[in-house]
């Protein structure tokens, strides 16, 4: 590869890593190329990008984006994601079927780097929509008994007249 390319691929994603939320470093040892395909598919349906590269231009591009992280080693596909709950969501799913692969290196997370087990956190947590939802229907459980609150009194003060 030429030297313009790789300061290209290195520019690219040091765009990507400015704007992301979340970085997930995977090992993709072991999976075919279908496998691999299916993985793509699913990240892409989700708004999130899958990509290979070289872990020296991996990590120029994440220190010319002002982050840190930790040493990389072995192949390496990059998850840059704007909501790093889905995509390790997506990650941990797609790895439960597939024989714990792609492995999960480490990654960063609003700048701070993480590590396996922050990602299974990640992965268990409710999406920014399912958080939302829980919220509204919590609103909605108050407001309601606040009504069923108001009625009893209302019809407590009628039967006393």
């Amino acid at each position: 590869m030429k030297r313009s390319d790789k300061e290209q691929l290195v520019a690219e994603l040091k765009n990507k890593l400015t704007t992301a939320e979340g970085v997930i470093y995977t090992d993709f040892t072991g999976l075919n190329v279908k496998r691999m395909t299916d993985l793509r598919r699913r990240f892409r349906k989700a708004g999130v990008e899958y990509v290979v590269i070289k872990n020296t231009l991996a990590l120029r591009a994440v220190h010319e984006a002002g982050l840190t992280t930790q040493k990389l080693k072995g192949p390496t596909g990059v998850v840059v994601a704007k909501d790093p709950i889905t995509a390790a969501k997506l990650l941990t799913d797609f790895a439960k079927e597939n024989d714990a692969r792609p492995a999960v290196k480490g990654g960063l997370y609003e700048g701070a780097v993480i590590d396996e087990a922050m990602v299974k956190k990640l992965a268990s947590l409710p999406t920014r929509d399912e958080a939302l939802s829980i919220l509204v229907g919590t609103f909605n459980s108050v407001l309601m008994m606040f009504a069923l609150a108001l009625e009893a009194k209302k019809t407590q003060l009628e039967g006393s007249n």
